[in-house]
Formats: structure tokens, sequence, C-alpha cells
């Protein structure tokens, strides 16, 4: 088409005759031969960076993403568009300048133009490829070339800092969590055992010892520590991120409390996380419910009664949910009587009110046992005051 367009211009100059037709020609001559010459240049000689200060953000975190591009030659570019191709969860994110820039680079060997993201939204995000397009003032002729450039980020669901305290001061179950598993209340001795390295020299029972000829100790009753095992609800609801968000939150503020924690979601796929502490464990759980998703195909009450049975040792549930149902409620019961206290975390959203359907599904929850606390969004570290209870 632009040999055309030459060929055009230089018959009418040439049939046509006067100062106008060869104006035209010797005016269209420059943008014909610049068009000629990008039609030979090369776009491989561009090389495109993109700089993240860093790879792992909370969710609602800015994201400021630096593009560079770089050349070999001083060739004269018009414009370059280019476009970096994000994931469509980044796509949607609320940015305050688009990922697509055009840039007048000129003679220019080094370039560069930056974009925000202001609240980056939950998830393993990666960015994928950038599409670069360069072209004559006319727009007679354009280039366009991808240039692959894989990178990665981790958003983290966002935490509210909770001062974490058990519910209940029982025998089983103290008010400071302990890191140790197995804990012996030495006040109250029930027996006496054969004597075992690591044995206490206080332990030692002299008049057992002294009738068996043999060194016995007291056999003290053994208690548990606080440990926490959280399930969460993954049915695709509109309350979801601020369910993912809460039990972030607990989930951190029980192993900065020393305790023990697993995780049970059912999502895509069925994963559970055993009794652990630590900042390791800590990471893997917010690695996971970083990437969690609300596609669920059973409801929670379901997921409750098929694999909340399948935990062998006795600890306190706390469930974390949108949605209050009555089989929720029995199933929670049940699970109640066979492996330790529960507690329900009900979420819902800033200055929602329960109905009435729901006042009534915690008045038969706390018949039943389950203690049930309703948590409002941006609320999260009332969720152990005495304020919160309900």
């Amino acid at each position: 088409m632009l040999l055309l367009l030459i060929l055009l211009t230089f018959s009418y100059a040439m049939f046509q005759g006067g100062f106008v037709s060869w104006f035209l020609f010797y005016s269209f001559l420059p943008f014909a031969i610049y068009c000629l010459a990008l039609s030979f240049y090369s776009m491989n000689e561009l090389e495109v960076t993109r700089v993240l200060p860093k790879t792992d953000y909370n969710a609602g975190e800015p994201l400021k993403v630096t593009v560079q591009i770089k050349r070999s030659k001083g060739f004269p570019l018009f414009y370059l568009l280019i476009e970096d191709q994000l994931d469509e969860a980044l796509k949607y994110a609320k940015q305050q300048k688009a990922p697509k820039s055009l840039l007048l680079p000129g003679m220019k060997k080094e370039f560069s133009y930056e974009y925000i993201i202001n609240e980056l939204p939950r998830g393993e995000h990666f960015f994928k490829s950038f599409t670069l397009r360069i072209g004559d003032p006319l727009g007679l002729f354009e280039k366009e070339k991808t240039f692959e450039k894989e990178s990665k980020i981790i958003v983290y669901p966002a935490y509210t800092e909770l001062l974490y305290r058990p519910f209940e001061n029982q025998y089983d179950q103290g008010l400071t969590a302990s890191r140790e598993r197995v804990q012996r209340d030495t006040s109250m001795a029930v027996g006496v055992r054969d004597y075992q390295p690591g044995d206490r020299f206080s332990w030692i029972n002299w008049k057992a010892s002294a009738k068996r000829g043999e060194i016995m100790t007291k056999e003290f009753e053994q208690r548990q520590s606080h440990d926490i095992f959280v399930v969460m609800d993954c049915v695709p609801e509109k309350h979801f991120e601020p369910v993912v968000s809460f039990t972030a939150s607990l989930i951190r503020a029980v192993l900065k409390k020393g305790a023990q924690t697993g995780l049970l979601t059912i999502s895509k796929e069925r994963a559970t996380f055993p009794l652990r502490g630590g900042e390791q464990h800590l990471q893997e759980l917010f690695y996971h419910l970083a990437k969690i998703e609300a596609k669920s195909y059973s409801s929670f009450d379901k997921v409750l009664e098929t694999d909340g049975l399948f935990i062998q040792q006795s600890v306190s549930f706390m469930l974390v949910t949108a949605q209050l149902t009555k089989p929720l409620i029995e199933k929670a019961s049940f699970l109640g009587q066979r492996k330790g206290s529960v507690t329900l975390f009900l979420i819902k959203g800033q200055k929602e009110t329960p109905s009435e359907h729901e006042r009534s599904m915690i008045s038969i929850a706390n018949a039943r046992r389950v203690r049930v606390i309703m948590i409002h969004e941006g609320e999260f570290a009332s969720a152990f005051s005495e304020v919160s209870l309900r």
C-alpha cells in the first residue's frame, strides 16, 4: 500500500504538473521514506525490563511497577506504544495509571515509565509479557512485537493485630497457651510409676520406692495445651474476602501466643495442615490463604461431617464462616461433643445487623454449647474481648 501511494502521488505530479501536485509529492516523500526505513528496523534490539520493588505483599498495599526499555541503535522512533500484559485479577484492580503507555522516545537509547496499582488483590499474580508497537506519524505503517517477560508476586491476605485469649478457664485449657503439647499439673498426683530418664528429683515417691525396692515417681494428671484447629468456609459468598482476612488474623494471633494451630479448607481441593507452631508454619498457612478461592461445592456443615472427625486430637475448634444455618450448628455441636470445645465466628459486613433467623440460630447454638461470636468487617480486633461475645 505504501508503494502504491508513492506511485499515485508521483503519477499525479507527472500528469497534472504545477506547484500543488509536486508539493504534494515531495511533502509525502519523507513520510514514505521513513515508513520504508521503519519496515527494515528490527524490534529485536529492544530490551524490556520490569522492575518490581519486592515480590511479597499484603492485600490492599500499593505496587509501583517500573518498565525500562533499552536499545543499541539511535534510530528515530516517532512513538512507542507499550502494554504490560497482566492477569485478570490485576487488570481489574484499582489503578492510578494504566499498564499501557504511549512514549515518544525519538533518538533516545534508554527510557522508562511507571504505573501504580493502588490496591493489590489477594492471590498469586503473574505478569506475563509486553506488547510493543511502533509506527509512523500518519499511521500508514505499524509494527508489533511481543516480549515474554514473566514475573510473579504473592499477595497475602490482609490481617488485623488480635490479642488472642482463650475463652475458657478450664482444667484442661489454661488461660495461657503453652509451647509444649503436654503439660503436667504437679499439684495433683494420681498414682506412681517406674522412674524414667528426665523425671525430676522432686517427683520421686520415697515411700513407694522403699516398699518396692526400686525408684518410683509420682504420676501426675496430664493436660493438653490450648491447641486450636481452624476450619474455614470456602463456599462462594460475598463476604469471602473478610472470612479469609479474619482467618489469617486469627491464625497469626494464636501462633504468636505460642499455641499450636492447624487449618482445614475445602475449595477446589481439600487442604489440611496439622497442628504445629512457629514462624515457618505461619508462612505456610498464609501462602495457602493467599491462593485459596471460594470454589467449594460442599456446604460448611458437610465439611464438618465428613472431615472434622478425622482429626485425632482433642482440640478447640474455631470455625469461620459468613453463613449460619441449623445443620451447621448441629454438626458443630456433635463435633464439640466428640473432640472438644467449638467456637463459631460469624463474619458480617460493616454495620450489617443480624437477621431474626440468625438471632434464632445463635440461641439454638448457645443451647447446644456452641459459642457463636459475630464479627463485623473492620472490627476484627474485638474478636476476643468480652464485648464481642453474643
